[in-house]
């Protein structure tokens, strides 16, 4: 990170979003992506325009002839963090396509013509990104049971876009007819999907399983469950870049696969957490 950047980040986060010298008057937000390669938290100030119930930011770069390093996170780990200084909040980003990108661009640049002018200096095409923020739904249990239910409700919800979003694209579901809509959120429900199985195998079973031994069946049985959906969740990624693979068929088959899972974690794991109290 610039020490520019450093800077503007925390003059930002100690005022509520509202910054002075270049920016002053301007409004800006915090964007925080997961570094592709390193896997660390990446936050860079950006402007931003409000579209239809979401903000959208331009990959612009100042006009560089190559994407600045924060769209290649977002493409790789869609998940990110939105700070306007009122609000934090997880969103999805998804980079516009087609004449959407043509026609939101146009509207930013009536908005503000500096980025006209940075698209007319480079060759490359400046991504315009929509940042969908994220529909949680709280479960109105506290402690251990309640933030199981939230992160199951966030899965559930995210898997039923994605299987909306599946099927209306064109039938054949390959790379030529995938949209980054249905890409997006499709890698980032996967993505959390992973960290939460990973989460519960390397800390919360074996905790469990030490309080409660009689349980030890049960945790070897969603020890397999969770390497199934893994499985399934790794031909979901492949099959985004796989042309003629049927891709609405292995989201459907994966629907059935989690929510029975969780359905079966939920009836015998929710006594056992709400017993802890914590």
């Amino acid at each position: 990170m610039s020490l520019f950047n450093h800077a503007v980040i925390e003059e930002f986060r100690a005022n509520a979003g509202q910054v002075g010298g270049p920016f002053e008057g301007s409004e800006l937000i915090l964007l925080t992506t997961t570094g592709a390669r390193s896997g660390k938290p990446h936050t860079v100030p950006l402007g931003f325009a409000r579209g239809d119930g979401e903000l959208l930011v331009v990959a612009s770069a100042g006009g560089a002839d190559r994407h600045p390093a924060w769209y290649h996170n977002l493409l790789a780990l869609p998940l990110v963090q939105v700070e306007t200084g009122a609000e934090e909040y997880e969103a999805v980003a998804v980079p516009a396509e087609g004449a959407r990108r043509d026609e939101l661009f146009a509207r930013i640049v009536r908005a503000e013509p500096g980025y006209g002018e940075y698209q007319a200096g480079t060759r490359r095409v400046i991504p315009v990104v929509a940042l969908q923020r994220t529909h949680e739904v709280p479960s109105q249990e506290g402690g251990i049971a309640g933030k199981l239910l939230d992160v199951h409700g966030w899965l559930r919800a995210q898997l039923t876009l994605v299987r909306e979003l599946a099927r209306e694209e064109p039938s054949g579901g390959g790379a030529a007819s995938l949209g980054l809509q249905l890409r997006q959120h499709c890698l980032a429900f996967c993505h959390s999907l992973e960290f939460h199985h990973r989460s519960e195998d390397a800390g919360l079973f074996p905790y469990l399983e030490q309080q409660h031994p009689h349980m030890r069946e049960f945790f070897r049985r969603i020890g397999a469950e969770h390497a199934t959906i893994a499985r399934l969740q790794e031909e979901l990624v492949r099959a985004l870049d796989a042309p003629g693979v049927g891709f609405s068929e292995r989201v459907e088959r994966m629907s059935r696969e989690l929510e029975a899972h969780l359905d079966g974690e939920e009836a015998r794991l929710l006594p056992v957490l709400r017993a802890l109290g914590a």
